[in-house]
């Protein structure tokens, strides 16, 4: 069979890195004192001292009368027990019958009232009712808005600007509106091809038009109330 050439050189070379700490285990082993051996219930858990009684002498209080206690004689009652069980009974509501519900063919019952299917929580008191914190939120909010609103009418008095009224917006929009459609109608009756540089620089002035007035006109839809300057 085959043996390699360099089989004796390998072996001295492992031989003489080996360590001790590269065998099977550790290469000594401390070996246990026999005075440290294991007792009996050592490893048990124990339970804390039991704390001594302060006064040992003196006894438990008892649940039942003493043997010298004597029952106090004499006392009589003149209640007829029958006849008033009897009125009571009479007199009284009947018992309502416990809710149950059957879920099987063999009739087993279970009780209704924890079973989840009686609407409860829609008979509530305060079902539907607006809690109290939504209210008192809602209460805050407005009032916040108005100081808001205040404030800022309180700053543009002073910076002098004006309010646009709701007609004067309108106005304003429709005429924003119009003016698009103009200048639409006009980039719509541009040549189609663009040789020179005066078309291409009357397209562009025509788009940059639209796109303005198309601005103008989305920020007017959005905010119903508009400030400008007061000249």
């Amino acid at each position: 069979r085959y043996i390699s050439i360099y089989r004796p050189s390998m072996k001295c070379e492992v031989e003489k890195n080996k360590a001790q700490w590269k065998t099977m285990g550790p290469a000594k082993v401390a070996v246990p004192s026999p005075k440290n051996f294991l007792q009996k219930h050592s490893k048990e858990p124990k339970l804390p001292a039991r704390k001594k009684e302060q006064d040992p002498k003196k006894l438990p209080e008892l649940s039942v009368p003493r043997r010298t206690d004597r029952p106090v004689m004499g006392i009589q009652s003149k209640k007829n027990f029958i006849n008033t069980n009897a009125i009571a009974v009479i007199t009284g509501l009947p018992k309502k019958p416990q809710p149950i519900y059957v879920d099987r063919r063999q009739g087993d019952k279970y009780p209704l009232e924890t079973s989840g299917l009686l609407p409860k929580y829609i008979k509530k008191k305060d079902y539907g009712v607006t809690p109290k914190y939504v209210t008192r939120r809602n209460e805050e909010r407005e009032r916040a808005q108005k100081e808001y609103e205040t404030s800022i009418l309180e700053d543009l008095r002073k910076k002098a600007m004006k309010r646009l009224t709701d007609e004067e917006r309108k106005t304003l929009l429709q005429g924003l509106k119009k003016n698009w459609e103009e200048v639409h109608h006009e980039f719509q009756r541009l040549p189609v091809e663009m040789d020179t540089i005066p078309k291409r620089m009357n397209k562009e002035k025509l788009e940059i038009q639209m796109k303005q007035l198309e601005h103008d006109i989305d920020v007017i839809e959005k905010h119903k109330v508009i400030y400008i300057a007061n000249e």
